[in-house]
């Protein structure tokens, strides 16, 4: 390759590149201002508190302030930029080690963007509640079982390292909105530098190289070969990203409607494992719980979900065939 053709396709590829985070940055502002004003509003107002208490005991469960309950109702609604926005504003308040900020991240990844995210499975072929249902009470008992973890055997309790600016003083308006106006921006940088990452690791082949080797493990949890570009497609670039692909692929009818519904459970509870396990690496969460024991726990939960279908689904061919 010449060196001219070889500037000319860096050239286009960051063009490309650009492009595509203006993208995603800009659907990122369109909720994230909104979210920090109104979470503003409710701060000044003392409401923050209110719906603290009232999240506190879910929170509880999991060792996180109720105040924190606000951040993931955020996510669960919209997208986990904008729970991260929403986290920014209210981290001055909040001295969160590790752990906690782990747990945060775990079920944030684990529980995010429902209505979208819900409406591409349901297209693909998976009943609404069922995959809502996976993907709370799923993030919820990580949280659960993270948090006893790190409690028992004292993990990541060091005060959490993040890269987004907190400020414990009390703050004008003009100030706080240079802070959230500098945390934006820096949201903004790692958006870039992690889509970027994803298009390394593509041209690196890693992507490939870890379709090949969930090929051989998919079947233990359901799912034929057939399975493998549409799972991995949504465990790494997640469900949004990879949607159009997983309808098409889905409603091709080259997959039973079972091995849909195990394929789209494994891809609720764990995916996005490059892209949004770097972002949540940029506000304190660490790799252990995002994503190795993240992808354990989804792992382990579809295994035990497979089991149980199965047997409940022997039950009632045998009753069937009793019946007859």
């Amino acid at each position: 390759m010449s060196r001219a053709l070889l500037q000319a396709r860096i050239i286009a590829e960051l063009k490309d590149l650009g492009r595509d985070c203006f993208t995603t940055s800009l659907e990122l502002l369109k909720v994230t201002i909104p979210a920090l004003i109104f979470t503003k509003i409710l701060e000044e107002l003392g409401l923050v508190t209110h719906i603290g208490n009232v999240l506190d005991p879910v929170m509880g469960l999991m060792g996180l302030p109720g105040e924190l309950g606000l951040v993931w109702a955020t996510a669960i609604l919209t997208t986990p930029y904008s729970g991260i926005g929403v986290f920014a504003a209210l981290a001055p308040s909040l001295q969160l080690s590790g752990a906690e900020m782990t747990i945060l991240g775990s079920v944030m990844l684990i529980a995010h963007s429902l209505p979208v995210e819900v409406s591409i499975t349901r297209k693909a072929g998976a009943p609404v509640l069922a995959i809502s249902l996976i993907r709370l009470l799923g993030a919820l008992g990580y949280g659960v079982i993270l948090h006893q973890l790190c409690t028992i055997f004292s993990i990541w309790q060091e005060p959490a390292v993040m890269l987004f600016q907190v400020a414990v003083q009390e703050q004008t308006l003009l100030q706080w909105g240079v802070t959230q106006g500098r945390n934006i921006c820096l949201i903004i940088v790692v958006i870039f530098f992690v889509l970027l990452a994803m298009r390394l690791l593509k041209a690196l082949g890693f992507l490939a190289l870890l379709e090949r080797l969930l090929n051989p493990v998919l079947p233990v949890f359901g799912m034929s070969h057939r399975a493998a570009p549409v799972t991995v497609v949504g465990m790494i670039l997640g469900i949004a990203y990879g949607g159009a692909l997983i309808i098409k692929e889905t409603t091709a009818g080259k997959m039973e409607r079972r091995e849909v519904f195990n394929s789209l459970a494994l891809m609720s509870l764990s995916h996005g494992l490059v892209e949004d396990t770097l972002v949540m690496l940029a506000i304190g969460a660490k790799l252990g719980g995002i994503l190795w024991g993240r992808l354990l726990f989804s792992l382990v939960v579809v295994f035990l979900l497979v089991r149980i279908i199965d047997m409940f689904s022997g039950k009632t061919a045998t009753q069937t065939s009793s019946n007859n």
